[in-house]
């Protein structure tokens, strides 16, 4: 149940814990140790000494080390799931799925690595130039400092540590307080190893002040935080000369146009915006709907929302668990009842037990209203009515962020206009905003973050260009 520290490959053990209860039924569930500054500056220098040594290390036993995480992640699926649910209340449908693609997102890290090269450069090509053996090749950067997040804590590890790991870096990591033992459990995957880099990767635990003195320290090159935006905002300010991604999350919107299959959608909206408790950077928020099929879609949308089970999330039909805290349970709570006081309608009682929040479908709302410009991060989504795509659009783009957008039409014309117009880092045709494959370049621009994840795009960001010129 305890999560130690890891200072490299050394686990230290410290008197002082934070106990975490299950958001569920408010059981103590894992412990934390208590980490200072001084710990995160003792982990710093871990990994700046591994970083010597990482960088050395053949490929093929990097790629090995990726492997063999993974491998073992698969025979404990079960545990991990276990702990998913334990943890952040996630239903164990769903734990089990996240586990998976955390396997997959190491896996695929180190495909990935086999074939990142560099390429030769014709230096004869300019006047100016002369002919010369010129090319460029990639490097691992040194240290890398991951902060994840509750909502996903162990794919969202997985998509910081096997890029940088498998790049030749050394990491730390600063797990969210919400699920310390999701990562501790992952990390001691990684450093137990036997084709693990020694002290290539250290854990520390802690809220500002140990985030503070990792951001701000001189050995990290590169900072890789999945979080809000304010913490965002301070890392951009106190980092310094760095490398620095940063996925803020997002308000996801998508338009439903009058030539969409309207069921289907109705069926895709209500996965993509009850998920996860709504939990999700790119949860499903907004859904602006063509005027013509508004009350058809209205109809169908509540009626896929009144099928999802909320429970237990040790329950095999459970779609939604509850809130991570009583405190995010109430927000969400304040934004329904802000918009209802201004003549929004709720398609359904608005249920709130505790952190237990039943989905919620919220009809003719309007564009000047806080459940619609801020990210609620809770099973929340609103429908507003539009006459055309233009004006959908319009309204998706008046937002500080942009993450995911999406369109479910049968008009090429319209899904092009969405593709060429709309101001997000991804755009889906015909399936929901929170569609994400590990794959894929993921992230935002705007208010929604800097830098893109992927296993591929994670590496570019944890690696430098080194150009060489032979004469």
């Amino acid at each position: 149940m305890d999560a130690h520290v890891w200072m490299g490959s050394t686990k230290i053990v410290k008197e002082s814990y934070n106990e975490l209860t299950s958001p569920y039924d408010g059981k103590v569930v894992s412990r934390s140790a208590k980490c200072d500054v001084a710990d995160a500056h003792n982990a710093l220098q871990v990994a700046h000494n591994a970083a010597k040594i990482a960088k050395k290390v053949p490929l093929h036993q990097r790629c090995s080390w990726l492997h063999d995480v993974a491998l073992r992640l698969k025979e404990q699926r079960e545990e991990f799931a276990r702990t998913l649910c334990d943890e952040v209340g996630k239903p164990i449908t769903y734990a089990r799925i996240e586990v998976d693609r955390c396997i997959e997102t190491i896996e695929l890290s180190a495909q990935t690595m086999r074939t990142m090269h560099g390429e030769t450069i014709n230096t004869d090509a300019m006047p100016s130039g002369r002919s010369s053996l010129s090319y460029w090749r990639r490097e691992p950067a040194g240290v890398v400092v991951a902060i994840t997040p509750f909502n996903f804590p162990l794919n969202l590890v997985a998509h910081k540590l096997a890029p940088a790991l498998v790049a030749g870096n050394a990491v730390v990591l600063k797990p969210t307080p919400e699920a310390p033992l999701c990562a501790y459990k992952l990390a001691s995957l990684f450093i137990e190893s036997p084709y693990a880099t020694p002290d290539a990767l250290s854990v520390v635990y802690g809220d500002a002040d140990v985030g503070g003195a990792l951001v701000g320290s001189d050995i990290p090159r590169v900072i890789s935080f999945t979080g809000s935006v304010g913490v965002g905002n301070i890392i951009t300010k106190t980092a310094g000369i760095k490398k620095i991604s940063l996925e803020l999350g997002g308000n996801a919107a998508t338009y439903i146009d009058e030539s969409a299959d309207v069921e289907y959608a109705a069926n895709r909206c209500a996965m993509g915006a009850f998920v996860n408790s709504g939990q999700v950077c790119i949860s499903l928020q907004r859904i602006y709907v063509n005027s013509t099929v508004y009350d058809e879609f209205a109809f169908k949308m509540a009626q896929a929302t009144s099928k999802l089970v909320v429970g237990s999330p040790y329950d095999e039909e459970t779609f939604l668990g509850p809130l991570i805290n009583d405190e995010a349970a109430q927000r969400a709570y304040g934004w329904v009842q802000s918009a209802i006081d201004q003549g929004a309608r709720a398609l359904s009682d608005v249920k709130v037990e505790g952190k237990m929040f039943s989905p919620c479908v919220m009809a003719d709302v309007r564009d000047d209203m806080a459940i619609v410009c801020e990210e609620v991060f809770a099973p929340i989504v609103s429908l507003i009515k539009v006459d055309t795509v233009d004006v959908a659009i319009e309204k998706m783009n008046n937002s500080p962020y942009g993450l995911q957008f999406s369109i479910f039409t049968n008009n090429l014309k319209n899904a092009t206009k969405v593709i060429e117009n709309c101001e997000a880092g991804g755009i889906i045709v015909n399936d929901i905003p929170t569609l994400r494959f590990d794959i894929q370049p993921y992230g935002g621009v705007k208010m929604s973050g800097v830098g893109r994840e992927g296993p591929r795009f994670a590496i570019e960001e944890m690696t430098e260009i080194k150009s060489i010129v032979i004469l």
